[in-house]
């Protein structure tokens, strides 16, 4: 296994955790945060632009498909980022606040909580249990 991807597990794995871990502790203040966030073109532009700027830095640098899990959950999670970037930079407002209201996140906040936390939790283990070469 590449010392990147390992690299990228460790870093992306706690990452994922920390936010999780965010998410659980105040459920109505990140619920209000991001119904407030899709009302704010501009901070919408930021975060698309995070993403995007994130997500292409990993699949220029890390677009492996084979390996084993490890590397193909890094590599999802650098597409994800960099579809993520170009739909909040691309797609009309109107289609993103569909999108949100359809997600539901009051009724499904603890489902999509927890995958960050799943997510999180395997590239933290498969991170730290790998050895560099």
């Amino acid at each position: 296994m590449s010392r990147l991807t390992i690299y990228l597990g460790r870093l992306i794995g706690p990452f994922l955790l920390i936010v999780a871990a965010s998410l659980f502790m105040d459920r109505d203040s990140m619920i209000e945060m991001a119904t407030a966030l899709i009302d704010d073109r501009a901070l919408l532009l930021i975060v698309g632009l995070i993403a995007l700027g994130v997500g292409l830095a990993m699949v220029i640098g890390h677009n492996v498909w084979s390996g084993g899990l490890l590397p193909i959950v890094v590599t999802l999670f650098g597409w994800s980022q960099l579809v993520r970037g170009l739909a909040l930079l691309l797609l009309p407002v109107e289609t993103q606040v569909a999108f949100f209201q359809l997600m539901r996140l009051e009724d499904f906040f603890y489902v999509y909580a927890g995958i960050p936390l799943v997510i999180g939790a395997y590239l933290t283990y498969a991170g730290f249990t790998h050895q560099y070469r």
